[in-house]
């Protein structure tokens, strides 16, 4: 095959199979003394101790330095089971300093249809340091007010998926294109036999399955090594004018076009001078201020691109003419407006 063939499990997503968010509310308890005093975080107290039998008298304040609300997070992967465990992120949702050295406690985590799927609890793993001192001075290493507990949810329950349903399964690609549709659908009918698998569009590729499960299971695991060879993606120049970082795929083009580039170098240089009165004049001591401007024409170079000038030719005559990327933005920006560039450029 190919240097550049790709497998189908490399491109493409079995339509149904994916992973749902978790999310719950909870208190990370035992902090030493870095926890938080605001409302919620004492109204979930008391509420966590009335669960326990301990009824607290109204109008009591409780300080509860060493108690933090947190948000808890998860993903909950693909055909997930009862009893299996999955790693989960607690946040401070408060003014708590630090978790470190906090253990969260029993919390439900929740889907987008509100039913609990999994139950978090377990010590936190906090990589964060912060260190205060009386004057006000502060520092940071890393965040500590974020945790995680490796392998801290308890998975309660299964989320449906659609795979073992239905006479089709459908891959949708990461990166939609009319042409890849086609091959991927091709590769397949290639290899299982003609009409199995056809393009639904730019993004998806029906397939047909057996109903049996097991078969299905052995059935996908050969449809994903499959190899084929992608289309080539379209032809675009990206920019990112914060970090200078300039990245052109492999499919531009240049149209016939002589570029030539330069600047001025201006230096402003500040040389004051003091004035001193004569003893006897009675006046005052002064600064003049006096600059200094220097304008120096850059060394300007001209060249050329002949027709379908590649990647290659490009890059090799910028780093002949020795432009910044900078310089490089300019000159890429002034070829497209000037319809010189095949392809598209993308200023992020």
């Amino acid at each position: 095959m190919p240097a550049h063939a790709a497998r189908i499990k490399d491109v493409a997503d079995v339509e149904g199979v994916r992973s749902n968010q978790l999310v719950g509310y909870g208190l990370v308890v035992g902090l030493p003394g870095t926890g938080e005093q605001s409302p919620f975080t004492e109204q979930s107290f008391r509420t966590m101790l009335s669960n326990f039998g301990i009824n607290m008298p109204q109008g009591m304040r409780t300080q509860i330095k060493n108690v933090a609300a947190v948000a808890v997070h998860a993903e909950l992967p693909a055909f997930a089971k009862p009893g299996q465990s999955i790693d989960v992120t607690v946040s401070s949702v408060g003014s708590a300093a630090s978790l470190r050295g906090g253990t969260l406690m029993q919390t439900f985590l929740v889907g987008l249809d509100g039913k609990v799927y999994a139950v978090a609890q377990g010590s936190l793993i906090v990589s964060g340091l912060g260190a205060e001192g009386l004057d006000g001075s502060r520092i940071l290493v890393n965040t500590p007010t974020v945790g995680r507990i490796p392998n801290g949810a308890m998975v309660e329950q299964e989320v449906p998926t659609p795979f073992a349903e239905g006479d089709f399964i459908t891959f949708n690609l990461h990166r939609s294109d009319f042409t890849t549709s086609r091959r991927l659908a091709e590769a397949i009918n290639d290899f299982i036999g003609p009409e199995t698998a056809y393009s639904l569009d730019a993004s998806s590729v029906r397939v047909r399955a057996p109903r049996d499960i097991s078969q299905r299971v052995s059935y996908m695991s050969t449809l994903e090594n499959l190899t084929f060879e992608p289309a080539n993606n379209s032809a675009k120049i990206i920019i990112n004018s914060r970090t200078g970082t300039i990245v052109i795929g492999q499919e531009v083009r240049l149209f016939p076009a002589a570029v030539t580039h330069g600047g001025l170098t201006v230096t402003i240089a500040e040389n004051p001078r003091v004035i001193q009165p004569n003893p006897l004049a009675g006046g005052e001591t002064m600064i003049e201020e006096s600059s200094i401007i220097d304008v120096n024409p850059a060394q300007s170079r001209m060249f050329k691109f002949d027709p379908g000038v590649t990647l290659d030719d490009l890059v090799r005559t910028v780093n002949a003419v020795g432009a910044a990327p900078g310089d490089l933005m300019a000159i890429l920006e002034a070829l497209k407006e000037a319809g010189a560039i095949h392809g598209e450029l993308v200023v992020i």
